[in-house]
């Protein structure tokens, strides 16, 4: 193992555990996560426009699509690396998405956080997170010409 090998190694898992205490500090964790993922699937479930895109797509296997968010959310607020996937991939497939969706998506979203995070530092924390997701979501789905290319408009 070379000495830089090391040190990246080192000052990756110290960023991980500085995180996963940052979290901790604002009510963060594993199982309020949990939590909220429940609560904002059962919102998008209930929602007369999202709800059918989602079930759609999901069709039975909602027991596993609510853990591997579970996982997601963990990887996102908490640094966990439990989450392996292309959400890009996943969703660039789904049939019927508008770019306004998202503005729907995240509504639900402020609404979950509105009423399950323990602080108002965690809802913001997990709102800008959401919002970046949206954003690089919108780009990979509405905002690129068919070559790839981001657009400029």
């Amino acid at each position: 193992m070379t000495a830089s090998f090391s040190i990246q190694h080192t000052l990756v898992t110290e960023r991980r555990a500085q995180i996963r205490r940052a979290a901790g500090v604002m009510g963060i964790n594993e199982a309020h996560l949990s939590i909220m993922v429940d609560d904002f699937y059962a919102r998008i479930r209930s929602d007369e426009r999202l709800g059918p895109i989602f079930d759609t797509e999901i069709q039975d296997n909602w027991d596993e699509h609510l853990d591997r968010m579970k996982r997601f959310w963990a990887s996102v607020a908490l640094n966990a690396g439990s989450y392996s996937g292309k959400p890009v991939v996943v969703h660039k497939r789904l049939r019927g998405v508008t770019n306004d969706d998202f503005d729907r998506w995240l509504a639900l979203f402020q609404d979950t956080l509105d009423d399950t995070a323990p602080t108002p530092e965690a809802a913001n924390y997990l709102m800008f997170r959401a919002e970046r997701i949206a954003r690089s979501l919108r780009m990979a789905m509405f905002e690129r010409t068919e070559d790839g290319v981001p657009s400029l408009s």
